[in-house]
């Protein structure tokens, strides 16, 4: 199964990283998209949702899962 990952994340965050990690871990191809704008980043989240106020945001097949534990989560629900 082919898997379209998208990592919207910042500089210095360690949640992001965490969920870096895991993608390499598993051998998980992924794109990763900076937002370290503060002004750009808040028009982001307004653009997931109103409960969007973190980074990262990981989307999977155009699908946003959330942050690390949305992955996790991602992970146990596709089998990888």
């Amino acid at each position: 199964m082919q898997l379209k990952i998208v990592v919207y994340s910042k500089s210095a965050c360690p949640q992001c990283d965490t969920a870096k990690s895991l993608l390499k871990a598993r051998s998980l191809a992924f794109e990763e998209i900076k937002i370290d704008d503060d002004e750009q980043r808040m028009a982001f989240f307004e653009k997931c949702g109103p409960s969007v106020r973190q980074m990262p945001q990981i989307f999977i097949n155009d699908q946003r899962v959330g942050g690390v534990a949305g992955l996790q989560a991602a992970f146990a629900q596709l089998k990888i």
